[in-house]
């Protein structure tokens, strides 16, 4: 059996950047590939793509958007995932209320550009205790400033059309890794031990000082979780 790639998801408005101490660290042993959801308009079109990427078994980590797309791929491929890790993290059916908030994200993209949108967006998305430091704040803005409009409502129309994934969740039988930022007021801890509950075999773990940029404002934290979660052979 080929030995499994890393593939490192992205979340929304998110490129490369966020990967790169992940990238450093592991490329050195193993293959690994950041997939490209810039271009699809749906869940289902992201997770075929990013599965593409090689023939063999994945180790699949999502980051936020980057989780969702995690979930399709298990929906559709489950025998081609080794291994699966969630990071910062909603897993919820649509909500009530929730198409007119992203409809209005994606008004604001076009009517303002993506400085407003960051503006508006990103110091919610980051531990507050970061919101001056420029070496967190200024890589993420620009991070935002490379995207456009047009990308930013593909990306948020395929999370309104979203399904349910409740299913998927509770079938996971692969070493599964649930991990947020302490600080992540928009992915909760709440929401992550809920998740971990799903799936028995799962392992939380909780970065301290830490928002929804896990990968990015705690990076050393993060692939130190990875290299526990590759090491563990932990199934269902």
């Amino acid at each position: 059996m080929n030995k499994p790639s890393l593939i490192l998801i992205p979340g929304l408005l998110s490129d490369k950047i966020v990967w790169e101490h992940a990238v450093e660290h592991f490329s050195k042993t193993m293959p690994v590939f950041i997939a490209d959801h810039t271009t699809q308009d749906n869940l289902t079109d992201m997770a075929a793509d990013a599965l593409a990427l090689t023939d063999g078994p994945q180790m699949v980590v999502g980051h936020s958007l980057g989780a969702r797309i995690a979930l399709e791929m298990l929906r559709q491929a489950p025998e081609r995932i080794d291994r699966v890790a969630f990071l910062d993290a909603r897993t919820e059916a649509i909500q009530e209320g929730e198409p007119a908030i992203r409809q209005a994200m994606i008004d604001l993209g076009f009517n303002e550009g993506l400085g407003a949108v960051s503006d508006a967006w990103l110091p919610p998305m980051v531990n507050p205790a970061s919101h001056g430091n420029k070496k967190i704040m200024g890589p993420l803005r620009d991070m935002v400033l490379r995207m456009s409009p047009e990308l930013l409502e593909r990306q948020l129309r395929s999370l309104m059309n979203r399904a349910d994934v409740e299913l998927v969740i509770t079938a996971i039988t692969c070493p599964t890794l649930v991990a947020v930022g302490r600080q992540d007021g928009f992915s909760t801890v709440a929401m992550h031990e809920e998740l971990a509950a799903k799936i028995p075999h799962s392992k939380l773990v909780i970065y301290e000082d830490t928002g929804h940029f896990a990968p990015f404002e705690s990076p050393e934290l993060v692939t130190t979780s990875l290299v526990d979660w590759i090491a563990s052979d932990q199934r269902a």
